[in-house]
């Protein structure tokens, strides 16, 4: 009984979920236009860390709690489902998404090799504050060249041209057009974040109840609750025609949550691997394997097909299916 109110739960949540995204696309949109950024870099930057909030919440309050294989399990989950399931569910729903010329140079190989930073630092099964340092530089590096791309450095150079850089972007973000969507933007993101975090608290309840191992919990249970945003975002945007915010909120949030979040973890919390390289094997195999179709689909046709999108969701629950009887 306990288990099927925790489930109602759940979906109520999602539903305030899918709304409140809704409603933060409308506002992202508005913002974007205002203040002259691209729809690209204002996604990567502020929504994916927005989208991300949930794992950054879990990975703090599991290394508070000398927990810090949880945070792990939970972004390296995170970041499957992101290239697996949300991108394969919008690309079923919509019936295709399309890849502009921007995100197939370099956004995607940036994304692949921040994705594996992580996996790559736990060769030595431990994670320490330098590492966690280098992975905080490296969010830190990434968001600065993705907002100093294409039109931003236009932007920027018009504001320099125009007077006092603070004083002219202060002009920008200050206008008419700019307060009419923040509030929007602001009251989407609350929501956003209060019925993420419940799904997260609700998930790992019920993982406890019927007697998960923490790592699964992370994997599995918390990494599709946090991922809700990612995949509300995906498919709403898609449908809205904005594959390139669709597509830069996912980036974003693989570079998030490979970065920042585990960067935190271990800053926080120094973590050696318990249970060994084997129990991440399976999963690091996983995203490289679809990472690698993804980047195949989409550099192949600049889109990505309902068939296609079906092999990714399929390999998800795969990976689900062989972890869950691996423990």
């Amino acid at each position: 009984m306990i288990a099927v109110s925790l489930i109602f739960l759940i979906f109520f949540f999602s539903f305030v979920l899918v709304k409140a995204t809704r409603l933060l696309v409308t506002s992202l949109q508005g913002l974007s236009q205002s203040v002259n950024i691209d729809k690209f870099g204002l996604t990567a930057f502020l929504l994916a860390f927005s989208t991300s909030l949930p794992e950054l919440f879990v990975g703090i309050t599991a290394a508070v709690h000398h927990r810090p294989e949880l945070s792990l399990g939970n972004v390296i989950g995170a970041n499957i489902a992101n290239l697996s399931l949300v991108i394969g569910l919008a690309a079923v729903i919509a019936g295709v998404v399309r890849a502009s010329d921007e995100f197939l140079r370099e956004e995607i190989f940036h994304t692949f090799l921040a994705g594996a930073l992580p996996l790559l630092l736990l060769i030595d099964r431990s994670l320490s504050r330098t590492d966690g340092l280098i992975l905080i530089i490296v969010y830190v590096i990434y968001n600065l060249t993705v907002l100093k791309a294409g039109r931003h450095r236009l932007v920027i150079h018009q504001l320099r041209s125009q007077g006092s850089w603070l004083h002219r972007l202060w002009y920008r973000v200050n206008n008419e057009a700019v307060e009419r969507w923040l509030g929007p933007f602001i009251l989407g993101l609350i929501l956003l974040i209060v019925s993420s975090d419940m799904i997260v608290r609700l998930a790992q309840e019920l993982g406890y109840l019927i007697r998960l191992p923490a790592l699964l919990i992370g994997m599995l249970l918390l990494s599709v609750g946090t991922t809700l945003p990612e995949l509300s975002f995906e498919i709403a945007a898609i449908k809205r025609r904005q594959s390139t915010m669709a597509l830069g909120n996912v980036l974003g949030s693989i570079v998030t949550n490979a970065t920042l979040i585990v960067g935190l973890v271990a800053v926080i919390q120094p973590f050696h691997l318990e249970r060994g390289l084997p129990a991440y094997l399976l999963a690091t195999i996983t995203f490289i394997i679809v990472f690698s179709l993804f980047w195949l689909f989409v550099r192949s046709k600049k889109t990505l097909e309902r068939w296609e999108g079906i092999l990714l969701v399929a390999i998800y629950f795969l990976f689900a299916i062989a972890e869950f009887y691996r423990q």
